[in-house]
């Protein structure tokens, strides 16, 4: 626990949602998927911390659209978390060092409120950040989420598997007998406990885990895929495995995917 003492003089940490679009061919509008109330909140701050400057001005520049910026673009204080914070995890996990946070929060410290935001979705949630969090809780400041949309959650609500009992795992494994390994284990818990576990996949490997998938699973399990969402080409859905195998309509190469499986 730190010893700093919060006064009204610190600054909130702001986890501030992306549209879900990043990297698709089209962008939904910011109204139909974002509250004008976090919209009007990121465009009053002026310290960001992000996974990528590049694609966090270019959210702000689509936020300016709309809400115009207390500060210009070119005036925006932006810190990317390091690359081995967003490439490994910000926990120590994958072998690296757990990340402290704390010295980018010192905006805050000066009384500046801050802004964290990732490419898509919720900061900190299958995204980087968590540690940017936990250090703002370890130094006592304010942490406020944003409303916006969070892939996960969605995709599990449009699944029709269990939303009372889940767990998000990920990604799993790139070799092949790791990753048959790991699908097992999943779907057997997933099938003993009732438990939906999700996972995710760098888009280009989208159509290697879809047939790893179909070759593993039991034919009585449940397999949902969700892409696209927020978007009108949103594709979403959930069939049995022994269904999906008369079908075999793979997701495409370029558009992430969160996939679950249960019963």
């Amino acid at each position: 626990m730190s010893d700093t003492t919060p006064t009204a003089t610190h600054g909130t940490l702001y986890l501030v949602p992306a549209a879900l679009d990043f990297g698709c061919d089209t962008q939904v509008p910011l109204t139909e998927v974002l509250p004008h109330g976090t919209l009007r909140t990121a465009a009053r701050l002026t310290h960001w911390i992000c996974e990528n400057a590049k694609s966090t001005r270019a959210y702000l520049k689509r936020i300016d659209a709309l809400h115009p910026l207390a500060q210009p673009l070119q005036a925006q204080q932006i810190t990317e978390l390091p690359r081995e914070a967003h490439k490994k995890g910000d926990h120590g996990d994958k072998g690296s060092a757990v990340f402290d946070a704390r010295p980018l929060l010192a905006p805050l410290l000066a009384g500046h409120d801050m802004g964290l935001v990732s490419e898509a979705g919720m900061p900190a949630v299958a995204d980087p950040g968590s540690s940017v969090v936990r250090a703002a809780h370890d130094l006592e400041l304010r942490v406020l989420p944003l409303v916006g949309p969070v892939s996960l959650l969605l995709a599990l609500a449009a699944s029709g598997l269990s939303g009372q009992n889940y767990a998000f795992v990920g990604y799993l494994p790139q070799d092949s007998a790791e990753r048959v390994q790991r699908i097992k284990e999943l779907e057997a818990l997933a099938l003993r406990q009732g438990q939906t576990q999700q996972f995710i996949e760098t888009p280009y490997r989208n159509a290697a885990l879809w047939q790893a998938l179909l070759q593993t699973l039991q034919p009585h399990t449940r397999l949902a895929l969700a892409c696209g969402l927020t978007l009108e080409s949103a594709r979403i859905e959930s069939r049995l495995v022994r269904e999906w195998r008369q079908h075999k309509q793979p997701p495409d190469n370029r558009t992430p995917v969160v996939f679950s499986i249960g019963r």
